[in-house]
């Protein structure tokens, strides 16, 4: 029986990884468990470890590790309590391989555990790149460098890996996992979201709103949550207003959603089913903030997406994705554009830079296939690179 163990710490990486995560939980001779933290068991980010229940994903551990505080260091504070919390327990279990996935503080807890108790690692998402600054950004490469695979999303992903001197025999191009559920999931009408989600969706359409605060921005975050809502609004669109992630000035972002709370023009959620969020988003005229899933997930419906402020910038992006500044002018002015006939006809013919939705069925192939532990050792010259 071979032991995987992945590491999930927000519902983020938990959605992106998923589908694969469902597919190993029913792979016959794989014993696949799950290492949660984070955000998970916060009912404030909404309580995210219901999400993995009902996947029917067996968990080695639960580790209450989030401090709940809104600051630089609570961060930082929560990654070394689920590091001290889980160590014994992966020792104990002795998994034959980890899996982590994305560019938060979880990698590098997967990283380490690997490298120190001798158990090869796998590390989705490498390889990409932002222009921000934000610490993900290097943290990403650096857990890229302690890790013993890569599966990564595109092939500009896999050049910046060959260009930080890694070997070639490391990396599988996969594509994006995160696209298979959002093709395998259906839109949901109007009706059943409005009974489902009680809310009272407009037949007109409506747009979602999710926006992260950026360590660069976030003495403005809670301005920026502010002029997407107004912005939205005054150009006449309903808007479901998801919740942040739980880095600095998430807080601040909470407080202006929550200012909306009662609005007609507002539907206010923490975490929603992913059928229900997949059924949802694919019905959205527009997607506006600064998530991820616009960048990746939207471009295979299409969707229109406007990305606010920094986050994001510099990673490819389809013909679906205008990047805005943070005022009310600029955002407005991005909300008329993506409504325009146009640019919608522009989308007729867009292709997903970051995969066409079969990436798990990939992944779970090559995971089953390689023998990881030949490679676990990295003895590579970064001199010398192939």
């Amino acid at each position: 029986m071979r032991k995987i163990l992945a590491i999930t710490g927000i519902r983020s990486d938990y959605d992106l990884m998923s589908s694969l995560y469902r597919m190993l939980n029913k792979e016959p001779g794989v014993d696949f468990q799950l290492l949660v933290g984070g955000a998970h068991m916060s009912q404030t980010y909404g309580h995210s470890i219901d999400l993995i229940r009902a996947d029917g994903i067996k968990t080695l551990l639960c580790v209450e590790s989030l401090i709940d505080g809104d600051s630089a260091a609570a961060r930082l504070k929560t990654a070394s309590i689920m590091l001290q919390g889980v160590i014994d327990s992966v020792a104990n279990w002795r998994p034959d391989l980890i899996i982590y996935a994305g560019d938060r503080e979880e990698v590098w807890i997967g990283a380490l555990l690997g490298a120190y108790l001798e158990v090869p690692t796998v590390h989705f998402y490498g390889g990409d790149h932002t222009i921000t600054g934000h610490v993900d950004n290097p943290v990403r490469h650096a857990v890229s460098k302690l890790s013993t695979a890569h599966f990564v999303a595109t092939l500009e992903h896999k050049e910046r890996l060959l260009a930080m001197g890694e070997d070639s025999k490391r990396i599988f191009v996969t594509g994006s996992l995160a696209l298979d559920n959002f093709v395998e999931k259906e839109q949901l009408p109007i009706s059943i979201l409005n009974k489902r989600l009680k809310v009272d969706l407009p037949d007109t359409g409506y747009a979602i709103a999710l926006f992260h605060p950026d360590p660069s921005e976030k003495s403005v975050a809670g301005q920026y949550m502010l002029n997407i809502i107004e912005a939205t609004i005054n150009s006449g669109v309903f808007v479901c207003i998801g919740y942040p992630n739980s880095d600095p000035a998430s807080r601040d972002v909470i407080n202006v959603i929550e200012n909306f709370r009662g609005n007609d023009r507002v539907h206010i959620y923490k975490n929603l089913t992913r059928d229900d969020f997949i059924g949802l988003y694919k019905g959205a005229r527009f997607i506006i903030g600064n998530s991820s899933s616009g960048i990746m997930e939207a471009a295979s419906i299409p969707i229109p997406v406007i990305n606010v402020g920094l986050r994001q910038r510099g990673r490819r992006a389809g013909k679906n994705v205008i990047f805005s500044d943070g005022d009310i002018s600029s955002i407005q002015s991005a909300i008329d554009n993506v409504q325009s006939k146009k640019f919608r006809d522009s989308l007729l013919d867009l292709v997903n830079p970051y995969g066409d939705g079969k990436s798990a069925n990939r992944a779970l192939k090559i995971l089953l296939d390689e023998d990881f532990k030949l490679n676990r050792l990295k003895v590579e010259d970064p001199l010398v690179i192939k």
